[in-house]
């Protein structure tokens, strides 16, 4: 990421990239700590992630577009800084932060609640329908908590033209979910009804 980050923009003094990468790197590494402590196994699934980890061919070809789209979200802004593109205030770089920081508070969340949270879309063994915390709430909290940083992520590198990669992320976060769901309802007892008692899939009161 620092290399996309700082290749790309052409200076080391892309102060915006600094702090970004800084909250980004924290954040991952409390919750790996969190995880080596308390839950290895989740890590491990956690780290057998990506397109070729897949077992089902739609999901490797949504990653490799979530993938590609990721990226964007790094080399448009610091193509951005470098080429002078757009300039955000920095208070909504400051806010592009705060996304990203609670993008991944709530992610740990999600992982503290549900030690089945795979990288992977796959039923693992022993798994069962989780129905509290986040999940009271949206039936996909780890994707609604993605896209807090992948939102935060263009605006804390100071970058406007960045948000248009969100617009390639989106609709793959949705195609992944709808799959998952077809098949989380097909064949995880009891996920049927966990959908009926919670309706809204991604955002709260909306969808």
């Amino acid at each position: 990421m620092a290399l996309l980050l700082f290749v790309a923009a052409g200076s080391a003094r892309y102060w915006q990239a600094w702090v970004y990468f800084a909250v980004f790197f924290g954040a991952s590494l409390l919750t790996t700590i969190d995880l080596m402590k308390r839950d290895p196994a989740l890590l491990e699934r956690r780290l057998s992630g990506g397109p070729f980890a897949e077992k089902r061919s739609s999901q490797r070809i949504v990653m490799v577009i979530a993938s590609l789209s990721f990226l964007l979200l790094l080399v448009i802004p610091a193509l951005g800084y470098r080429f002078g593109w757009s300039q955000v205030p920095t208070p909504f770089v400051i806010l592009g932060d705060l996304l990203v920081a609670i993008g991944f508070y709530l992610v740990f969340r999600v992982y503290r609640e549900n030690t089945f949270t795979s990288a992977t879309v796959e039923i693992a063994a022993n798994q069962k329908v989780i129905t509290t915390g986040p999940y009271a709430i949206v039936r996909h909290p780890m994707y609604s908590s993605s896209l807090l940083y992948v939102i935060g992520t263009p605006l804390a590198l100071g970058s406007v033209w960045g948000l248009l990669a969100v617009l390639g992320f989106l609709p793959a976060l949705i195609w992944r979910l709808k799959d998952e769901e077809q098949m989380l309802a097909s064949e995880l007892p009891g996920y049927r009804e966990y959908q009926r008692a919670v309706p809204h899939r991604l955002l709260p009161g909306v969808w």
